[in-house]
């Protein structure tokens, strides 16, 4: 029996804002990580909801801070947009898996989609889509979800800032690593389909240690990806 068509509901938004619970644990406390270091940097309040709301990227908004400069310049902008492209780049693969889904939607609600998505709403969505799902209101329900909560927890790390003055040292930047590899566990199918992975992040280990930067994240991406290409 085939898969029902793609298609778009009310039911679907509530339906994805419920399959958003799992990733919350991770979104807080990683957002919340971000506004506490962007107050700490001296980000003003506005400066730093306003990289959630439009750059809406964990590890670019943390990288972004490391070059974060209060007078600015041409160079300097053009290093923090470069690096910010580098680290997202990875969203260029993931949006393209989501063509056979979206593909029949109207173009403003595809971009929307689009723009929420998420390494965490990635693998529910996908998840829900391999289990035969096709409701695009879920992804979108999903995504707004995620994206809210991710103000508000900005917001609240922002006035918490002077309570954890070393993020890091409580191991915050693991909460998204440590979320990603629960999540992946459904995805498994053996440990053929895995090789791409493993090709993946052996690549990326090896770039990180040999070349200064961000390359290697786009490095591990391709090598994945041409693993994969040639196991098929």
């Amino acid at each position: 029996m085939s898969a029902p068509r793609p298609h778009f509901t009310l039911s679907g938004l509530a339906q994805g804002a419920r399959a958003a619970l799992p990733a919350f644990p991770g979104f807080i406390v990683f957002s919340m990580a971000f506004g506490t270091a962007a107050a700490q940097k001296g980000l003003s309040l506005g400066e730093a909801l306003g990289l959630s709301a439009f750059v809406y990227a964990g590890a670019s908004q943390m990288v972004g801070l490391e070059v974060w400069q209060r007078v600015w310049s041409p160079t300097t902008i053009l290093t923090i947009m470069t690096v910010t492209a580098v680290v997202n780049a990875r969203m260029i693969l993931l949006g393209a898996t989501l063509q056979p889904w979206l593909k029949n939607e109207p173009k403003a609600r595809s971009a929307l989609n689009l723009f929420l998505v998420t390494e965490a709403g990635w693998l529910i969505g996908t998840r829900y889509y391999n289990e035969g799902g096709r409701n695009t209101g879920m992804l979108l329900g999903l995504g707004t979800t995620l994206w809210l909560l991710w103000l508000v927890s900005t917001l609240i790390g922002y006035f918490a800032g002077a309570l954890v003055p070393e993020p890091r040292r409580f191991g915050l930047d693991l909460v998204m690593p440590i979320f990603f590899s629960v999540m992946l566990v459904p995805l498994w199918k053996g440990a053929r389909p895995a090789l791409p992975w493993l090709v993946a992040g052996l690549v990326s280990l090896i770039v990180h240690a040999l070349v200064p930067g961000y390359f290697f994240i786009i490095a591990g991406a391709l090598a994945g990806v041409i693993a994969g290409m040639l196991l098929e």
